[in-house]
């Protein structure tokens, strides 16, 4: 009887709710529930830059919103593209000489040093530039900033050892066809023969040249440093100014070379397989460039672009590498639609905002690349800067581009890979 009187109560009840409705509480979920957290939290607020050039050429910029701190220091100059002709193969050694033994400290010190703050290490090289830096705890990431700047003491067994990794890179670089079509990409830009023609995984540098290349563009005339985290700038330049280098070298300027627009083909029938790219020279401005990229990726191609050189690549069997080439040159040569660009440029500009809140690193890389492009920082200019791009403006880039001649580059079985000069009377 007794579940049965309460099984009624609770039908009748229910009742009354579904009729009558629910009586709510007067007090608010904060006064009813003291301690609640807030349901509704605030975005975080937009990374404010500061940005200082020192007397020694080195510009450092810094964020404070991170709640983790990366500090990058960039050599814009210490790329491949910098090698001199007896220096070749010293920019991928040179990256494996990061935080090794300097002049007045150990491999052994520099390393503990970063890894007792809770440091995760990187570094990376390429055609246009070199990069050390490491992700830490903000409260900890700045005292140990200058380590980045220690002068490298060149000790046999470092040099030795950052020879033989570099020759495993090589080996593995070799193995992949994105990068032999890359290689590819650039010698017939280029030349292979010119400093962003030939290649930068290029093994065995002499100690000699190793030494030679990075004491002339490891430099901090023209260098970049990169921290998020940091809520004092003033103080942070302040350790900059008293603990690296004071000494200005003379600024090592990126080397330029000239569009060719040539041919380029690595035959490897073996493969079973073609790997074929079109380019150009792109335009300077980088957001116009990235809006390119994805007009293009949305016209249905596969688009690439870096600083100075656009195109769009594809593969196929061998016997369709006629045909691909033709849908590639088909897409370059329509005219996108003002609903496809103004695709393309939310894509871009959603892309390049992304990236300032991607984390720590990425946040420190879109700093360190505005700085280089523009020589400042801002999201609210990045953001401007897409805003800016007009329909008119992608088309002329287009037609500009066109005029400068297509480059072909080729990578796999080639019986079937048409020659550039059949190709080039298509973009005139």
């Amino acid at each position: 009887m007794a579940i049965r009187a309460l099984a009624t109560h609770l039908s009748r009840r229910a009742n009354n709710v579904a009729v009558g409705g629910r009586s709510f509480s007067a007090l608010t979920a904060v006064e009813e529930f003291p301690g609640l957290p807030a349901t509704n939290p605030s975005s975080p607020p937009s990374p404010t830059p500061s940005i200082t050039t020192l007397p020694t050429g080195l510009t450092i910029v810094t964020e404070p919103s991170s709640l983790t701190s990366t500090v990058s220091l960039t050599f814009p100059s210490a790329g491949s593209s910098n090698e001199l002709p007896s220096e070749s193969g010293a920019a991928i050694a040179n990256r494996y000489l990061s935080f090794k033994s300097g002049k007045d400290l150990s491999t052994a010190i520099i390393t503990r040093s970063l890894e007792d703050v809770g440091a995760t290490l990187f570094s990376h090289a390429g055609r246009r530039g070199a990069t050390v830096g490491y992700t830490a705890l903000r409260e900890n990431a700045a005292w140990v900033a200058p380590l980045l700047a220690v002068g490298c003491g060149f000790e046999k067994w470092d040099v030795r050892d950052a020879v033989q990794m570099a020759g495993k890179e090589v080996e593995e670089a070799k193995a992949n066809v994105q990068v032999a079509l890359t290689d590819q990409i650039y010698a017939a830009a280029y030349g292979p023969q010119s400093s962003l023609g030939h290649s930068y995984y290029t093994p065995n540098a002499s100690r000699p040249s190793i030494i030679s290349f990075r004491e002339r563009t490891y430099t901090l005339n023209g260098a970049v440093l990169a921290a998020t985290g940091i809520a004092d700038h003033e103080a942070f330049v302040r350790m900059v100014e008293e603990e690296f280098p004071k000494a200005a070298p003379p600024k090592v300027d990126k080397v330029e070379a000239t569009y060719l627009g040539g041919e380029a083909r690595m035959d490897a029938p073996s493969t079973g397989y073609t790997h074929v790219a079109l380019a150009f020279s792109g335009p300077t401005s980088t957001p116009l460039m990235n809006v390119l990229k994805h007009t293009f990726n949305l016209s249905g191609a596969s688009a690439f672009a870096s600083p100075g050189i656009f195109g769009v690549y594809g593969g196929s069997a061998p016997s369709d590498a006629s045909g691909t080439i033709d849908a590639l040159s088909n897409v370059l040569n329509s005219t996108p639609s003002a609903d496809v660009i103004a695709k393309a440029k939310a894509s871009a500009k959603s892309e390049a905002l992304c990236a300032l809140s991607g984390g720590s690193k990425s946040l420190a890389d879109a700093m360190t690349a505005s700085i280089l492009d523009s020589c400042t920082f801002s999201p609210e200019a990045l953001a401007e800067s897409y805003d800016a791009i007009s329909e008119a403006d992608v088309k002329k880039a287009l037609d500009d581009m066109k005029k400068g001649g297509v480059s072909l580059a080729a990578v796999g079985d080639l019986s079937y890979v048409p020659y550039r000069a059949t190709l080039a009377g298509r973009f005139n």
